[in-house]
């Protein structure tokens, strides 16, 4: 087994690198850290997938806003729990089922749907309302963002 790197040079001044000026600041190898990234090491810093500067925008809050989905083919696969844990209720062969209080905002069209399901959301994609069509079911839109404005009197 050959000697380590280590062990070879145990016992020397410089460990195989020069002269003992050579290695002794950020000079040998281009200043220290990010030193250069858009000069002399700009080829670096581009492998490495640096970026300098300002890019884009951050969207405000106030805008910014992320609805809670589901697919209808999720629903359609845990239907019969969702009847036994008391979120939807099954009348004769159809199920129906209130995704705002389970805190689901919109219904996506991925999956397939085999039972007829009577659906209540904000949002539905058109897929989703295609397929639960399909299989003879009802997607309700409920309108639950109806905002009650309160006239206040004017002091006269």
């Amino acid at each position: 087994m050959p000697k380590s790197r280590i062990k070879k040079f145990r016992g020397k001044r410089t460990f195989g690198n020069g002269t003992h000026k050579n290695r002794r600041g950020g000079g040998s190898r281009g200043g220290r850290g990010n030193a250069g990234t858009c000069k002399h090491h700009f080829v670096r810093s581009m492998q490495r997938g640096l970026s300098f500067g300002k890019h884009g925008f951050k969207r405000p809050l106030s805008i910014v806003k992320d609805d809670v989905i589901v697919n209808v083919g999720e629903i359609d696969e845990a239907i019969e729990q969702l009847v036994i844990d008391g979120f939807a209720e099954k009348k004769g062969n159809a199920f129906h089922i209130d995704l705002a209080s389970i805190g689901i905002e919109k219904v996506l069209g991925s999956g397939k749907v085999t039972k007829p399901l009577f659906i209540t959301a904000s949002e539905f994609s058109s897929t989703a309302k295609q397929k639960i069509d399909e299989a003879e079911g009802k997607a309700i839109e409920s309108t639950t963002e109806a905002v009650e404005t309160i006239e206040t009197p004017k002091p006269e």
